[in-house]
């Protein structure tokens, strides 16, 4: 007996169990059960669109929070020297 023949028993059987439910009579499918998975990908769908809407409208507001923000401190400018105190009394 080779290495591979319990592969191919494994195989057959398989295909075996196939053929064996193919054969076998179907349940009966609801008929509203079609327009039922319609409506929820069409529920889905909008829920999936509205959430995208919602993240890109949230990363607009970052980013513009985050221009205006650089704008009124212009964190890239170099901060102020500080000055000395006048010398008196020298």
């Amino acid at each position: 007996m080779s290495g591979y023949d319990h592969v191919a028993s494994g195989y057959d059987h398989k295909e075996a169990e196939v053929r064996r439910m193919l054969d076998a009579p179907r349940p009966s499918v609801p008929p509203e059960l079609a327009a039922r998975a319609a409506e929820r990908g069409m529920r889905l769908l909008r829920r999936r669109r509205a959430l995208r809407r919602v993240g890109w409208v949230l990363l607009t507001a970052a980013v513009v929070a985050f221009c205006v923000w650089a704008a009124v401190t212009e964190p890239w400018a170099a901060p102020p020297e500080g000055t000395t105190p006048p010398l008196r009394h020298w």
